[in-house]
């Protein structure tokens, strides 16, 4: 089992009050994981490969990405097929976490490489239930260490 403390949180979000809300439960489940915050594509793929402002920086030892679908300039199934195209980058769990609920649209980011796909509900309490049990899924999930 892996120390929760050790996994850096991904988050690619571009609706900045999402990120606050997942940001906020994960931390009212007791997760006090540092969170890192991109809100475009671009940006998650520069973070991952260490690119642009992340260039020469080291990429964390144990790493989770939530991602979402709709993002500005690259957009999460881009990303997605990057990353697990990749062999730096292909055995990080990403956690697709996006308001498209669309069996077909699942299916597709499994087919991609995603661990797991979880629908937005529209209604706060459910959105932020959802949240908190990302949390206790993440004090017993083991993350494989990067490079």
């Amino acid at each position: 089992m892996s120390d929760t403390r050790e996994i850096t949180i991904l988050l690619v979000e571009d609706d900045l009050s999402h990120a606050r809300l997942v940001k906020r439960n994960l931390q009212f489940s007791k997760i006090t994981n540092d969170v890192i915050i991109v809100d475009d594509g671009q940006q998650a793929l520069d973070y991952l490969f260490r690119e642009g402002e992340y260039a020469g920086s080291k990429l964390p030892q144990h790493l989770l990405v939530m991602l979402d679908l709709m993002l500005p300039v690259l957009d999460g199934y881009q990303v997605l097929e990057r990353m697990k195209a990749d062999a730096r980058t292909k055995h990080i769990p990403v956690i697709v976490l996006t308001t498209v609920d669309d069996l077909d649209q699942a299916a597709r980011c499994y087919d991609l490489g995603c661990n797991a796909y979880l629908a937005k509900p529209v209604n706060y309490e459910k959105f932020t239930q959802v949240i908190r049990n990302i949390g206790l899924f993440l004090t017993v999930v083991a993350i494989p260490s990067g490079e």
